[in-house]
């Protein structure tokens, strides 16, 4: 996440020596390409090889500062670039033309969702093909080569189509940096017959990008403190909110200034956790409306004035549409824009200039945050439990709870994971990472490589339901080729629990695993990794200590056993009205 922080906002972290001329066999398009991604803090790429793309992969493996990361499906290598940029600030994906592009698709659009910045690379046809009448194979059967790039088109903030050396530099270099502007996804087709070929526009080291700085609209800066000052000044008991888009504007410190200088509590949206720090003495908790932290929704929607900070209202953020907030009362700070209750809303004024501005003309005012304290109770402890009864899901959180610190990670697979894990407390520096704006089951597996592979620093603790891993398993290969020491915790509780809380049917019954002897297979004795079965509070305990103690360095794998109705309490809320919201009959016409 730091490493997001400065990508993007000045000139890119490169040598300060002035670029070298490099020889006529260096100044290829393929060697441009790895030196780009290395430049712009790339340095793992994760791909599927096909032969429209097998040229360039030799360009990628030929860079020293570059790692190629064979995944066992395109949709894996996208959500691994997804997660790799939510650690590094950008990720990068290769895969082949058509058939490996239409598969990949899930994931970018995934990333856009996220507006995280990942390069998406396809090997695609031989130049000569295209303005011809040909069939490709690897294409759905007509001589038109653009259905893939239509498909992207809808999905990425830039398309760049490489089919002639001559302008292939400059194509290259719009699209990274619209990516790193945009912060959202591109697409980059490369002609599979061009790579190798030297050309003098890539005769020299690129030179590093420098990337203007965006630079609020002074005057609407000023008018919007003072509209903003002027209103919340006035306020009895205030509240900060942070959201999703706190990482897209690199507002986070700026956010942590606020908070200090106001005094005011401190709340996360669900979708915003791990970007707000659980440590501050005025944080609060989640607010997610019916389903929020306890006495955390209260204190929010009980306030006279809140700032929204880079929120995004869906129907799953918002309970269904069912929160208890009034427009006349909030301030929504954008990446962009300030919006002020019923009255102006002033563009061109960025999210971090906005928030250190405000912060030094606000009153302090501890109200709200002593109201919470004054009617804070800690939450329950889970009840004791007998000899060998079956493991609870709400104590093995408990322990994972336990787990966390500053040099771990947690990845939050869509879910009841969601909600369990919306209620660890993070300690300082501790990574947390899920999808819930596109909410993709099966990402978390690639999102785990990815971010692992990116955080070396760390070690990831990922929990995945059964369902959602039946979807993307086979990359847990690619985790043990990798070297990766990541914690899975499986959840096995026999089907799509968040789809039974919105709607049951037999449809959402899987067929059982034996999760950890497909692990075992996978592993077959290559490379570190440990696997084991919990039942029971105490086998969990074993199996923790062994993860943490003897096997610290292998991948861990541990599969959960839970009654399949054993869920949070705020799934079975969330899961009602996200039915009644989605059930609702038409409006007569």
């Amino acid at each position: 996440m730091e490493a997001g922080n400065k990508i993007g906002s000045t000139a890119h972290p490169t040598s300060l020596h002035p670029p070298v001329r490099g020889d006529a066999t260096s100044g290829t398009l393929g060697r441009h390409l790895a030196r780009r991604l290395v430049e712009i803090g790339v340095k793992d790429v994760f791909s599927v090889p096909g032969d429209f793309n097998l040229t360039l992969l030799d360009h990628l493996i030929a860079e020293p500062e570059l790692n190629l990361v064979g995944c066992c499906n395109e949709l894996n290598a996208g959500y691994a670039a997804d997660g790799y940029a939510r650690a590094k600030g950008v990720g990068a994906c290769v895969v082949t033309f058509t058939v490996g592009g239409l598969s990949v698709l899930n994931a970018i659009a995934g990333a856009y969702s996220e507006n995280l910045p990942v390069i998406c690379i396809v090997g695609g046809p031989n130049s000569n093909d295209y303005g011809t009448n040909r069939i490709l194979h690897h294409t759905i059967g007509l001589p038109d080569f653009t259905q893939e790039l239509r498909c992207f088109q809808a999905v990425t903030c830039a398309q760049a189509v490489v089919n002639n050396l001559d302008d292939a530099h400059e194509l290259l270099d719009t699209a990274i940096s619209t990516a790193l502007k945009e912060s959202k996804p591109v697409y980059i087709s490369i002609s599979c017959n061009l790579p190798g070929i030297p050309h003098p526009t890539f005769a020299r080291d690129p030179v590093p990008f420098f990337l203007a700085p965006k630079v609020s609209n002074q005057l609407g800066l000023e008018a919007a403190v003072e509209a903003c000052a002027n209103f919340l000044n006035k306020a009895v008991k205030p509240v900060i909110v942070g959201g999703p888009k706190l990482r897209v504007a690199k507002a986070q410190e700026a956010f942590l200034e606020l908070a200090d200088a106001c005094g005011y509590p401190i709340a996360v949206m669900p979708s915003g956790k791990g970007l707000v720090p659980e440590h501050h003495p005025h944080f609060i908790g989640t607010y997610w409306g019916a389903v929020s932290t306890s006495f955390c929704g209260e204190i929010v929607e009980s306030a006279d004035a809140y700032v929204f900070v880079g929120p995004i209202f869906n129907d799953y953020s918002s309970v269904g549409y069912s929160l208890l907030i009034k427009k006349e009362k909030a301030i929504v700070v954008q990446p962009n824009r300030v919006t002020i209750c019923n009255g102006p809303s002033l563009g061109w004024v960025f999210m971090a200039d906005f928030l250190s501005a405000l912060a030094k003309k606000l009153k302090r005012n501890t109200t709200a945050v002593e109201n919470y304290r004054r009617i804070f109770v800690p939450p329950g402890m889970p009840l004791k439990h007998g000899n060998d009864e079956p493991l609870r899901v709400n104590v093995l959180f408990k322990h994972i709870q336990e787990m966390l610190s500053g040099d771990s990670a947690v990845i939050a697979e869509t879910g009841d994971s969601w909600f369990n894990c919306q209620k660890l407390h993070l300690p300082e520096k501790c990574g947390y990472e899920f999808q819930m704006q596109y909410g993709s089951i099966g990402w978390s597996v690639g999102a785990t490589l990815g971010y692992a592979q990116a955080a070396k620093d760390k070690r990831v603790i990922a929990c995945i339901g059964d369902g959602s891993f039946q979807v993307t398993a086979q990359d847990i290969s690619t985790m043990i080729r990798c070297g990766q020491r990541s914690i899975i915790f499986l959840i096995n509780n026999g089907g799509y629990t968040i789809e039974v809380e919105i709607h049951d049917g037999p449809y959402n019954v899987i067929k059982n695993w034996n999760y950890t002897a497909l692990v075992d297979a996978i592993h077959n004795g290559e490379g570190k990794c440990w696997t084991a079965k919990v039942r029971t509070e105490d086998e969990l305990k074993k199996a923790i200590a062994t993860a943490t103690g003897e096997q610290k360095d292998s991948l861990c794998f541990i599969e959960v056993f839970a009654h399949k109705d054993d869920t949070s309490k705020e799934l079975l809320e969330w899961g009602s009205r996200v039915s009644s919201a989605n059930s609702r009959p038409p409006n007569p016409q």
